[in-house]
């Protein structure tokens, strides 16, 4: 049996808004923070986002929902951050540590924060004291589109708190929503950035004209990528095999609703990053952890063959068709 918890949703996007539908079926007090208040009027009246997956049908009343971040916050036992990684120290920018005291904070974030290099955990613990026990993430694979659709999905949690990543997960679980737990924050969160960067080239690929076939081989080589890269970053024992690694790291990759695949599309079909982002208007998660993960690289002085292309390719604007000709040599 659910217990009832007193949850924040922090973002206004498509996975901010598959997570409150997830957790009003799920029947619990959901309060729901967002900037734009015409949108927030459109969603108590017609209970639908108009920007983001319109279809999802969201039960939400009026005393739930707001543009006032202090009052979101107090009303909650725990708090889910569901923000672009970029805007993140933005949206947070007037929040103090005491707000967010002997709170439970919960990443469903799938990206760094720009310039600093830090995943979320490290972020929340360096800029408001936060304590690993008190910390969460939410993790796929999953996407927001079928969430709405209410196609079966699945979900990982994390915290260093066994109880409460399990506890996160039974929040979690209703009819089209499978979750499972684990203590791995940091190794999920860098496998989350890391199969962005991976989608990213999966979609150069796919524009640049290649077929499954080497976008296979591509996938298979990132998978090894990854594992050798979360052993140096985060050291632990886990299978990279599993769901919440290998699984995300696919569905990224492949799906027809990953915005990473398809603003690695556009730009391997000759889009400047500037016009891909402007066309595109949602935020690629994979463009910012690009610069991150390769700065890492340099400072492990490890080689990530698919990392560094994607890299050159975003910040060097080296030709897609050159560096995948050249990754190609690479791979195995």
């Amino acid at each position: 049996m659910q217990h009832i918890h007193n949850i924040a949703v922090i973002g206004g996007g498509s996975w901010a808004t598959a997570l409150v539908k997830i957790l009003l079926e799920t029947k619990q007090n959901v309060y729901w923070w967002m900037r734009n208040e015409a949108v927030i009027n459109h969603i108590v009246v017609h209970k639908n986002n108009p920007r983001y997956l319109q279809s999802a049908n969201l039960g939400i009343k009026k005393n739930q929902i707001s543009s006032d971040l202090s009052f979101v916050l107090k009303k909650a036992d725990i708090i889910i951050l569901a923000v672009p990684a970029a805007f993140l120290a933005d949206a947070l920018a007037e929040v103090t540590p005491k707000q967010l005291q002997n709170k439970y904070i919960v990443s469903a974030i799938k990206g760094m924060i720009p310039n600093k290099n830090q995943v979320i955990a490290d972020f929340l613990e360096e800029k408001f004291g936060v304590l690993p026990s008190n910390l969460g993430i939410i993790s796929g694979p999953c996407h927001a589109e079928e969430v709405a659709q209410e196609k079966l999905s699945y979900l990982t949690t994390a915290s260093a708190d066994a109880p409460f990543a399990e506890k996160l997960a039974d929040m979690l679980r209703c009819r089209y929503i499978r979750a499972k737990s684990c203590a791995d924050v940091r190794g999920i969160e860098y496998a989350t950035v890391m199969k962005n960067i991976f989608a990213l080239a999966c979609g150069i690929a796919h524009g640049a004209g290649y077929g499954d076939n080497f976008i296979a081989a591509l996938i298979a080589n990132a998978s090894q990528e990854m594992e050798l890269c979360l052993s140096l970053l985060s050291p632990a024992e886990r299978d990279v095999n599993d769901s919440a690694y290998l699984g995300d790291l696919l569905v990224t990759a492949y799906s027809q609703f990953s915005r990473n695949r398809t603003f690695g599309s556009m730009i391997g079909k000759g889009y400047s990053v500037k016009s891909a982002q402007l066309e595109m208007n949602m935020v690629a998660e994979g463009y910012y952890a690009a610069k991150c993960i390769y700065e890492y690289s340099q400072k492990l002085n490890v080689d990530l063959p698919i990392c560094n292309a994607v890299y050159r390719i975003l910040y060097d604007k080296v030709s897609p068709n050159l560096e995948m000709h050249l990754l190609a040599q690479k791979l195995s």
